[in-house]
């Protein structure tokens, strides 16, 4: 590891393989929320291309040279340079403090460049800035070869001058800030009303729909959970059931009856009733009966297959979130059936709550042949511990790149 300053510039070739991929991990900490963004930027210094602008909202370039991991406070780039295409000729990056939070507010601001047992590391802290409203931390840059630039200059604008400097223009809110304030107060009082117990997703839900702009979204939601034996602890000590209580205000706010439907899988699947906020706390009550009932083996398929037909024709988009602890057997044919459901309006978000190997759901965003990519994984240790608006931040990250791609192939209207 080697400890690097501001005004630093060198060869990223004396400490990389630059054939190879190399991350940019960016960690946070001080009062406030933070984001962190990287522009690709032509040799003119502007964002003529603005899928190489890389941030919460697009989490990935076009040919997945650059793909951002994490949000907020703690987050982490892949980036491999030798497939970047002539045009983007350095990587900006960034880092943000969202409402009237300045820089000089940081603890610490730690961006470290690795790959294998190699790193270059810069520190700042608050004592670096003063009133900025973000900061451009580090820069890989192409002057002959690959280069970097420990730049560390403080930016007087957020990310929307800092987008507006790079050429780039901000994209108008959907709504206006009046209308999701009233968005947000509806929610809370529906569920102070009808789920009181959920009051305190409200915010960190609401907070996350409008950072992946959602807010005006309006789609069926589809819940699926794997109830194989190896779930017994999940169940029993309650996980299960927190991950239902979170998606009820998901749902409140997404589909305009405030439901959504469950299925369970283990050997077979069970479709259960839809889940309300009058029905909620009673989703996992029968868990044990309903374990035998599925079988104690893992297969997605019928499931998945049962979800498609009951969306396939449908006019609003369908958000499926899936929860499982581990691979499914019939791989082949998982694949086969979340490729062909790429035509239909149909998004997959699945998530794994064990420690183990997930097996086809880890290629999800590298399987080809699909019309569009239509379904997003990751994996969480302990799911009970990540904050709640870290929580929906992933599991909103993707959809709306989904939607996006969907329109523009006519898959929604």
């Amino acid at each position: 590891m080697a400890d690097i300053q501001r005004g630093y510039r060198g060869k990223l070739s004396d400490s990389f393989d630059i054939s190879k991929e190399i991350t940019v991990s960016v960690s946070v900490s001080g009062a406030g929320e933070y984001d962190s963004c990287c522009f690709g930027v032509d040799a003119q210094d502007k964002l003529s291309d603005e899928s190489y602008m890389i941030f919460y909202n697009q989490v990935s370039s076009p040919s997945r040279e650059i793909t951002l991991n994490g949000s907020g406070a703690n987050t982490s780039y892949s980036v491999s340079l030798s497939k970047l295409p002539p045009h983007i000729c350095k990587l900006v990056f960034t880092v943000s403090i969202d409402g009237d939070g300045v820089m000089g507010q940081l603890q610490k601001l730690s961006v470290t460049l690795s790959q294998g047992g190699n790193s270059l590391v810069l520190n700042l802290s608050g004592s670096d800035f003063r009133d900025e409203k973000a900061v451009i931390a580090v820069e890989l840059y192409k002057k002959e070869v690959w280069r970097v630039a420990a730049v560390a200059s403080g930016f007087n604008g957020g990310l929307s001058a800092l987008l507006k400097a790079y050429g780039g223009e901000e994209a108008a809110p959907a709504s206006p800030p009046p209308a999701v304030v009233q968005s947000k107060v509806s929610l809370e009082k529906r569920l102070e009303a009808e789920a009181p117990q959920l009051v305190s997703l409200a915010k960190p839900l609401k907070l996350s729909l409008e950072k992946h702009n959602l807010t005006d979204v309006v789609a069926q939601v589809a819940l699926l959970i794997d109830i194989s034996g190896s779930m017994s602890g999940t169940f029993r000590n309650g996980i299960v059931q927190e991950v239902i209580d979170k998606i009820v205000p998901l749902a409140m706010e997404f589909d305009d009856n405030g439901e959504f439907e469950l299925w369970y899988f283990g050997t077979r699947s069970k479709r259960m009733p839809a889940v309300t906020t009058k029905n909620y706390f009673e989703a996992t009550m029968d868990w044990n009966k309903l374990m035998k009932q599925c079988g104690g083996g893992t297969d997605l398929s019928p499931a998945i297959s049962e979800v498609i037909d009951e969306y396939k024709n449908d006019k609003l988009p369908a958000y499926v979130l899936c929860i499982t602890d581990g691979a499914t057997s019939k791989a082949a044919k998982v694949k086969e059936l979340i490729t062909n459901a790429a035509q239909y309006p149909i998004f997959w978000q699945f998530i794994g709550i064990g420690r183990g190997n997930y097996g086809i759901l880890e290629e999800l965003d590298n399987m080809r042949g699909r019309k569009v990519d239509n379904a997003n994984f990751f994996s969480l240790d302990d799911i009970s511990r990540v904050k709640n608006k870290d929580l929906y931040s992933r599991m909103l990250a993707e959809f709306p790149l989904w939607l996006k791609e969907a329109k523009r192939m006519g898959i929604l209207r």
